[in-house]
């Protein structure tokens, strides 16, 4: 049994229309660059609620 990538879910679709669209799928994978280059904090930006503490004074301004 032979493994497909493509699967035609409405149509008849010609063997030219076929390699029409494997062509374009390939060259937009080609066009992508192979690993995102990673810029940025390694932290998170937020904090965690569980590890605040549980008492905030009425008058703070993180209320």
């Amino acid at each position: 049994m032979s493994e497909s990538l493509l699967r035609v879910e409405k149509g008849h679709p010609e063997p030219e229309e076929l390699a029409a669209i494997t062509a374009i799928l390939m060259a937009r994978a080609a066009g992508r660059p192979q690993a995102p280059a990673h810029h940025g904090r390694s932290t998170a930006g937020w904090r965690r609620l569980e590890r605040t503490p549980g008492f905030r004074a009425p008058h703070s301004w993180q209320g």
